[in-house]
């Protein structure tokens, strides 16, 4: 059965009330900073030598080529027949610096974010490292400032299962051993949510893995098609996962009190009486889990996020405050739709156009009148207003666009602000330039309407 329950770490009732009118919010674009999508970290000096260079197994089949700068990258978003590609090639030298999939305000102007799993799966990406970045987006310059690099690894053999890495000294954690999708910092460590288990770890702030958990839900553990603990069966026959492949933890949000994390799942989980995504009388939902930060287990109690469609994902969640968190719902899609093909499709337009692209602002501490959380309005994220030319490009006739498939990072800045970035799948997105990777982009929004929300 699907609980419910009292929001404990923010000390507030969980009430019934009556549906918002969920309306759309104006949202003022007042900084723009973009990090270059050739943007690479060399490996550390003591991982093996083979992490020099990345992308061996993005080829047909997943099979080791290491030809340097050979394949280029197109993007998936492309109309039949009408393939986009992007300009750049694989394999790399060194760690491409991409795939922002999680960010954590810092309060001083700086912020965490993290590099997802690397080129999009676990049978690509075994010779990327994981890492987490301290950057500062320059909102005068418009570039972003890296200001330091985090590798992960697990020396001291927490994890139970084996890594890429298990028989070296210093156990590196790659891309095919976690695709890490959030980062919450409390006290002296690093928390972090992720897909393949979908599992929640923790590690000091050398990176080192100090804590590892599996998920819980209803009691009982679940597994998507990579985990690490899923039992293969001897003959053909079904696999016994709960959660779709690429869709486990893509948001955890951070009590304001850092008591307790809330992993949120990308996509609804499987109903095993259906086989469908799980929905309540027709609507889809997603599912939010409360985690005990210091008895290090998961609580039991969960909080059901309603979707507008079931093949949308999530993007981000952070809780800013009380009871409130920002929320990004998305569709599939990249590319400004007043650029998109004019009749057929064809490689030099956006042939598969973003349509919805969404911050929510929740409230954890009531429930509409289906018992879903609460949505108070949203800001579209394909009708930003630039009035002033703020933007370095996107921006066409005043309204500026942030059309990009997979918009993993919103966090609150201050009392007026909040910032959104990209997740740029590199080489695989070309959302912004018609054949060119698309940059890591952060964006500065003016939203005080959206924000009173919470008062």
């Amino acid at each position: 059965m699907f609980r419910t329950t009292a929001m404990t770490a923010l000390g507030l009732a969980l009430t019934a009330t009556s549906a918002a009118a969920q309306d759309a919010y104006p949202a003022t674009l007042a900084g723009h900073a973009v990090l270059s999508a050739a943007t690479f970290a060399p490996a550390p000096a003591d991982a093996p030598s083979y992490f020099q260079t990345s992308g061996r197994f993005t080829g047909p089949g997943n099979q080791r080529d290491a030809s340097l700068y050979t394949r280029e990258g197109s993007t998936w978003l492309s109309a039949e027949g009408a393939l986009r590609t992007t300009g750049m090639f694989l394999p790399f030298v060194g760690q491409p610096v991409q795939g922002f999939s999680g960010i954590s305000t810092l309060g001083d102007g700086t912020y965490m974010v993290l590099t997802d799993n690397g080129f999009g799966s676990q049978a690509n990406s075994a010779d990327t490292l994981l890492m987490v970045h301290h950057v500062r987006p320059d909102w005068e310059s418009g570039r972003v400032e890296m200001l330091g690099t985090t590798f992960l690894s697990d020396p001291n053999e927490v994890l139970p299962f084996p890594i890429v890495t298990e028989a070296t000294e210093t156990r590196y954690l790659t891309g095919a051993d976690f695709d890490i999708e959030s980062v919450q910092p409390i006290g002296d460590l690093l928390w972090f949510g992720e897909e393949f288990g979908p599992y929640v770890f923790a590690t000091n702030t050398d990176g080192e893995v100090v804590a590892f958990f599996r998920t819980e839900v209803e009691g009982a553990y679940v597994n998507s098609p990579d985990s690490h603990h899923l039992a293969r069966p001897s003959l053909p026959g079904p696999l016994d996962f709960q959660v779709r492949r690429s869709r486990g933890f893509e948001g955890m949000a951070a009590s304001p009190d850092g008591a307790y994390l809330y992993p949120m799942f990308e996509a609804p989980m499987i109903d095993p009486a259906t086989g469908e995504g799980e929905a309540l009388n027709g609507v889809p939902y997603i599912r939010v889990l409360q985690f005990d930060v210091a008895a290090q287990q998961f609580t039991g109690e969960e909080y059901r996020v309603r979707f507008d469609d079931p093949d949308h994902a999530v993007g981000d969640f952070n809780m800013i405050g009380g009871s409130y968190a920002l929320f990004i719902e998305r569709g599939n899609g990249e590319g400004d739709p007043r650029l998109g093909c004019e009749g057929e499709p064809t490689p030099d337009c956006f042939n598969v156009p973003a349509t919805y692209k969404r911050v929510w602002l929740l409230d954890f501490a009531a429930t509409d009148a289906e018992g879903f959380v609460e949505r108070l309005g949203y800001i579209d994220l394909m009708n930003i207003a630039d009035p002033d030319g703020v933007a370095i490009r996107g921006t066409i006739d005043g309204v500026f666009t942030f059309p990009f498939v997979t918009i993993e990072d919103v966090d609150l800045v201050d009392g007026e602000h909040i910032i959104v970035a990209n997740d740029n799948n590199l080489p695989y997105s070309t959302g912004r330039t018609i054949g060119v990777a698309d940059d890591n982009e952060f964006i500065l929004l003016h939203v005080p309407e959206f924000l009173a929300l919470m008062q």
